[in-house]
């Protein structure tokens, strides 16, 4: 026979061991730079539909379904804030995410314009499964430029299309594949940037829905 043993835990250790427990639990999803955009898209329309107001707690991410919370903090200062995803970007392939004025003031990087963050997931919104994911090859001034290379990724991916920056009619997005999950873009991102020079800053991007482009905007730096 098996002897139990049972052992009384005070109540103050089970609240310091449920508060270690959450410590463990809550590790960044994602860490990398983030930027910021206010005043020149202030009273536009986010990917998401809403309105984007610079002054409210928002930012913008590739891939995260719109209504999620995330906490950004920085990796040099650790001050952090809390914002929730409404919108699509950023579209250059160093940052990770794009934060509102609001947000950008509070971690103290208005002037610097991009800082190392670390990104942790406090609330994860259903997931649209009706938007896929796509590859975002290049960016390009020059539409003959982006034709050519949308006509390459077509060739060598059968899906590949044009859509004109939101924020910019002179910039063109060349984005490939419509992949139904995240992991299977990122296998296709990898072989675009094998596939030829100029696309080795290819990434996942999620479309706003099957038949819509992204909204993409610049930052302000």
């Amino acid at each position: 026979m098996v002897a139990r043993m049972l052992v009384r835990v005070p109540a103050r250790g089970v609240v310091v061991l449920a508060l270690l427990c959450a410590a463990a639990q809550a590790q960044p999803s994602e860490r990398g730079m983030a930027g910021w955009y206010g005043a020149p898209f202030d009273g536009q329309m986010a990917a998401s539909g809403e309105t984007y107001h610079q002054e409210q707690f928002t930012a913008a991410h590739r891939t995260l379904p719109f209504g999620t919370t995330v906490r950004i903090r920085r990796v040099d200062t650790g001050a952090s804030v809390v914002v929730l995803i409404n919108d699509r970007g950023p579209f250059i392939g160093s940052r990770i995410v794009d934060l509102s004025n609001a947000a950008a003031r509070k971690l103290g990087m208005v002037e610097s314009g991009v800082v190392p963050v670390a990104l942790e997931i406090l609330h994860a919104a259903p997931v649209d499964t009706g938007a896929p994911f796509a590859v975002q090859a290049g960016t390009f001034r020059i539409l003959a430029n982006a034709e050519r290379t949308r006509a390459l990724m077509e060739r060598l991916y059968g899906v590949a299309h044009i859509i004109p920056r939101a924020s910019d009619r002179d910039l063109w997005c060349v984005l490939v594949g419509a992949a139904s999950t995240q992991a299977d873009a990122e296998t296709l991102a990898s072989a675009v940037r094998q596939s030829a020079k100029g696309l080795q800053s290819a990434f996942v991007v999620r479309l706003v829905s099957p038949a819509q482009s992204v909204t993409d905007r610049k930052s302000v730096v």
